[in-house]
């Protein structure tokens, strides 16, 4: 009989939450895997699978048993377990009758603490399928489930009522109950097109018995797969191609479990609408998949996904089109109705709309904005007009029908009907742009006007909110406050813009109802806030850059997170220099011998009393490359300056080779400890080095 044999358990449910289908069986794999490492028992790769109705895990080559463990257990020391003759003690008896052993059997260990008498006993691993219920159990039981729910009497808990379990090792049916459902080699196949139960008799037979009689795929990455190139093949076939497919891919799959693409159409009359509301519709409500010309044009049609090979697919595919009709009519109804009024007369309507209660309406909010945004236009040297024009209408477009019924066009339609009033291109599509970024991967505003409006909006939400005490807390961001910190730092960075944060925030702040006092303390948790974020952004988009590179510069609090990036850089390519070990550790060395002296006052160094050539050659050279780096400072050229800097590494080992700084006599231990101030003066001018690690 072999060691070792495949092993699956598949947990059979109702229709499992097509959002969270794809996390739960990556960690439901996750969670077996760690749990049968815990219990030593050895394995080969882990695979998962999934479908609207089942979760699933294969473990390949499962050894039989757990590992059995070896324990040392240590005795009485020798000078106690033996007396003077050499003879076993009462202490040394007890210790081998107590493992039943002779003391001749008895090891004798060697430790730091002396020498002593030791067991080694074996705890004999127990059968793997013994182990494996409890396993499974607690690998559900620590499933990423946000709300879960019971069913029936019973007090189990999870994400969907469960209906069946199927456990195989090998062709071994591990009967048990796990959530008070009995195991078996059972499963279930297509809610519509299977006939019944489906006995699996080994798990080698498992996916093929599923999918030849049980129409269900449960690979969930060749689901995906077949759905995304027969969705292609169907958008061919009328000559078009796909739109957004990426987004929905994913949803869909988790959605069906014998995908079967259709293709429907649309009165072409509805083309009229602006192609986002047609994508929103198609794809929000119905995960439809839009289709486009070669030009990228919206055809009128759309590729849906059926979870059944329906003997009349035109009826289903008239059903589909009869869906969607009343939906983009709607849509066409708000449209029309939407543009009877500018969308400027809809700003006195904001005062009517609480944004939140400590901060006033919608109204009083865009004009904060526009403040905010006039400020760091003038700032950036730039014309502040359609910035802040833009910022008084940036709202208005969520009183209308349109984004009332479809949230997630917000700002696109203040964009669509900004152009209808023949508002100026550039307040237009910075309307457009002003909630970009929306997730991780969406693109930055694309105008100067788009980025500054973003800006001022996300650091009026961030000021607003700090100060009246809704910070994030732990995991709870109920605001999403990092993701607009986030897309704050990468417009700047991505965009090339200059801005002083610090005053931003200050001007913020300042703007914010009379009753948000301005605090410095409050401006000082926003600014490192949004910096612990671009920790993130840049430690995430350079996995060789180290934490402690960031913190060096953190040290100098630099107010422009451009700057910020420029001297990270800098840091970070300072550190692969040949000489960068030595130079950080007489850093160290100088702000140690600095900070035990409570040496802060900054003192002019008196050449005079430099009476060793070593000292007097690092005060010259360092005065030399003080002058080369001050134009570089005007410029950011951090990498520069710290090239310049390297090159002091020979004066200043030969500083430390030669030179005593800490002499009886004040002046001249005073002069010293104002060159090396000096020094660490020089290099603070882009970063404290002295807080990276000598490799």
């Amino acid at each position: 009989m072999s060691d070792n044999a495949d092993f699956i358990i598949e947990i059979g449910t109702e229709e499992l939450p097509p959002k969270a289908l794809k996390n739960l069986m990556v960690a439901f794999g996750e969670n077996v895997n760690a749990n049968i490492d815990s219990s030593s028992i050895k394995h080969g790769d882990i695979k998962t699978f999934a479908s609207p109705r089942r979760l699933t895990v294969l473990v390949e080559k499962l050894a039989n048993k757990q590992s059995d463990k070896k324990i040392e257990h240590k005795g009485p020391p020798l000078n106690i377990a033996f007396d003077e003759n050499e003879k076993p003690t009462k202490a040394a008896e007890a210790f081998a009758k107590k493992y039943n052993t002779s003391i001749d059997s008895l090891d004798r260990k060697k430790t730091n603490d002396g020498e002593w008498l030791s067991i080694n006993t074996v705890i004999e691993g127990k059968k793997t399928t013994e182990v494996l219920p409890e396993l499974i159990e607690k690998a559900l039981e620590n499933l990423p489930i946000p709300r879960r729910m019971k069913w029936g009497d019973s007090k189990i808990e999870f994400v969907r009522p469960i209906h069946w379990i199927l456990m195989l090792y090998g062709d071994e049916t591990i009967k048990t109950s796990i959530m008070n459902i009995k195991s078996d080699n059972i499963t279930w196949g297509h809610r519509f097109q299977s006939s019944g139960p489906l006995k699996i008799s080994s798990v080698s037979h498992y996916l093929d018995e599923l999918e030849k009689n049980g129409y269900v795929i449960a690979d969930y990455n060749r689901r995906r797969d077949l759905i995304r190139v027969g969705v292609e093949r169907a958008a061919q076939s009328v000559g078009g191609k796909i739109k957004n497919g990426e987004i929905l891919y994913d949803e869909v799959a988790s959605l069906v479990e014998w995908p079967t693409p259709l293709i429907g159409n649309f009165d072409e009359n509805f083309l009229q609408l602006p192609p986002e509301v047609i994508i929103s519709t198609l794809t929000e409500h119905q995960r439809y998949f839009p289709v486009t010309d070669n030009d990228n044009k919206l055809l009128a049609k759309f590729i849906t996904v059926a979870n059944i090979e329906s003997k009349n697919p035109e009826l289903v595919i008239d059903g589909n089109e009869r869906v969607i009709r009343p939906r983009l009519a709607d849509a066409i109804f708000f449209w029309n109705n939407d543009q009877k009024r500018k969308l400027s007369s809809r700003k006195k309507d904001l005062s009517r709309v609480v944004y939140q209660k400590e901060l006033g309406s919608l109204f009083d909010k865009s004009q904060r904005v526009s403040k905010i945004a006039k400020h760091l236009s003038i700032q950036l040297n730039h014309n502040f007009e359609n910035v802040s024009r833009a910022a008084l209408l940036a709202k208005c477009d969520l009183l209308t029908g349109m984004v009332g019924e479809f949230p997630t066009l917000q700002g696109i339609m203040g964009y669509h009907y900004a152009s209808a009033d023949k508002e100026k291109e550039e307040v237009s599509l910075a309307i457009r742009d002003h909630y970009k970024p929306r997730f991780a991967g969406d693109q930055i505003p694309q105008t100067l006007d788009g980025m500054l409006l973003a800006i001022s909006d996300k650091l009026d939400t961030l000021s607003g909110l700090f100060s009246c005490g809704k910070k994030p807390s732990g995991n709870r961001d109920p605001f999403g406050l990092r993701r607009s910190s986030l897309g704050l730092i990468r417009i700047l960075i991505e965009g090339n813009l200059d801005a002083d944060l610090k005053n931003l925030i200050d001007v913020s702040l300042k703007v914010q109802p009379k009753n948000k006092k301005y605090n410095d303390k409050v401006s000082q948790e926003i600014y490192e806030f949004i910096i612990e974020r671009l920790r993130g952004y840049l430690l995430n988009q350079d996995s060789s850059l180290k934490s402690e590179t960031f913190d060096a510069v953190l040290f100098k609090q630099p107010s422009s997170v451009l700057d910020f990036q420029k001297r990270i850089e800098a840091v970070h390519m300072f550190t692969k220099f040949e000489k960068a070990e030595s130079l950080i550790s007489a850093n160290k060395r100088i702000a140690n011998i600095l900070k035990k002296n409570n040496f802060i006052d900054k003192i002019s160094i008196d050449k005079k009393l430099l009476d060793l050539n070593v000292e007097l050659t690092l005060f010259e050279t360092l005065n030399e490359t003080k002058n080369k780096i001050d134009p570089m400072l005007k410029k950011q050229s951090y990498t520069e300056i710290l090239n310049e800097l390297a090159k002091l590494h020979e004066p200043i080992d030969h500083f430390f080779d030669e030179v005593m700084v800490m002499v009886a006599e004040k002046d001249i231990r005073n002069n010293r400890l104002a060159l090396l101030s000096e020094l660490r003066y020089q290099f603070l001018n882009v970063a404290d080095i002295s807080r990276l690690s000598i490799i």
